[in-house]
């Protein structure tokens, strides 16, 4: 055991993403790793009830398809998973009859766990490749938990610090199995904040790029993000541009702190205090061109009176988006979130 560790932390000291490597060894020694951000994601994904039972050497995949929807998508995805000796433990599908295609689109995500031994990634890969080729899939894509490298992000925040000390809080915990490239902000921070201290403590770089009415500072906000899978912003109060959501290309999800689609753009504590609401709420979405218009991905509610004055509005809604913003992270990270229609989500459960 004491050979394991003395390896183990040379590994995690010249990398954080040897999991592939303390995978092996872990199998081999019935170790596990302890206190580095490979923990974090050992914690994640065996915390997850889905993975309990897995004997030492299996691993837990989540398998994603869309395509037309025609006899036989079910079973064909079955069998190829069973056939290689793979146990399927969810299977979620929807098929999307409202579109206005013909025929209607099929969507499915399967969870399965396998033997690498018997099912090495390179023919997994080429299993599906096969697949999705057969069906004239529009996506197909697979994704081994705590095998495959994090999907990198890259956090835009501005004054306000409740939604992205929650998402650090998650990310520390190991509830987002995430790689945090970077906090931008355009909102200056002092060296003592509680926020730089956390991100100082774990390696994580904070980039202040302040803005003004004529310059959003995006083209040095697109280079810093120029390696990330997405971006969240986390409670930033600034309007990307057409020109910035063109170059980057990639999804960006945004926390609105009103029930959309009521209460779009500044003050939504205000306008629905004014409207007298009886229920507030959070909204999780994907950024589009049309201000806060993107497809929805969570939305989460709490109720008001009368009684409730507009900073009792604010507190309740600041609890209520940061758990929808980590709840809509989480599930991008595990695959649930499928794009549809023109401006519709599909969140599987």
């Amino acid at each position: 055991m004491q050979a394991w560790k003395a390896l183990s932390d040379g590994i995690l000291g010249r990398s954080s993403r040897g999991l592939g490597l303390l995978s092996e060894l872990r199998r081999s020694y019935g170790y596990s790793a302890v206190g580095s951000h490979e923990s974090r994601r050992a914690r994640w994904y065996e915390g997850k009830g889905e993975c309990d039972g897995l004997s030492n050497h299996e691993l837990h995949a989540v398998h994603v398809f869309q395509c037309s929807d025609q006899l036989g998508i079910v079973a064909k995805i079955s069998k190829c998973i069973a056939s290689r000796g793979a146990n399927i433990l969810n299977v979620d599908l929807h098929i999307d009859f409202d579109g206005g295609k013909q025929p209607p689109v099929f969507y499915a995500r399967s969870e399965f766990t396998f033997d690498p031994l018997q099912w090495p990634r390179s023919l997994m890969d080429k299993d599906f490749d096969e697949l999705s080729h057969h069906f004239k899939a529009e996506k197909s894509i697979v994704r081994v938990m705590g095998s495959d490298p994090d999907l990198k992000l890259a956090v835009l925040a501005s004054w306000q610090d409740h939604c992205l000390i929650d998402l650090l809080h998650r990310w520390q915990e190991g509830e987002l199995p995430v790689d945090i490239c970077c906090v931008i902000s355009n909102h200056n921070r002092g060296p003592n904040t509680h926020v730089l201290r956390f991100l100082e403590r774990h390696g994580i770089p904070y980039h202040y790029l302040p803005t003004s009415r004529g310059n959003k500072r995006e083209a040095e906000i697109l280079e810093l993000v120029s390696g990330t899978d997405f971006l969240v912003l986390a409670r930033y109060m600034q309007v990307l541009s057409s020109t910035f959501l063109h170059n980057y290309r990639k999804d960006i999800i945004n926390i609105h702190h009103g029930l959309l689609p009521s209460f779009k753009g500044a003050n939504p504590y205000r306008q629905a205090y004014e409207a007298g609401v009886k229920l507030i709420g959070a909204t999780s979405h994907f950024v589009t061109e049309e201000l806060d218009d993107g497809p929805i991905i969570e939305q989460m509610v709490d109720r008001v009176s009368h009684r409730d004055s507009l900073n009792a509005f604010a507190t309740r809604s600041e609890n209520l988006e940061k758990q929808c913003l980590g709840k809509a992270i989480k599930y991008y990270c595990e695959q649930r979130i499928l794009r549809y229609a023109v401006n519709k989500t599909i969140v599987f459960g």
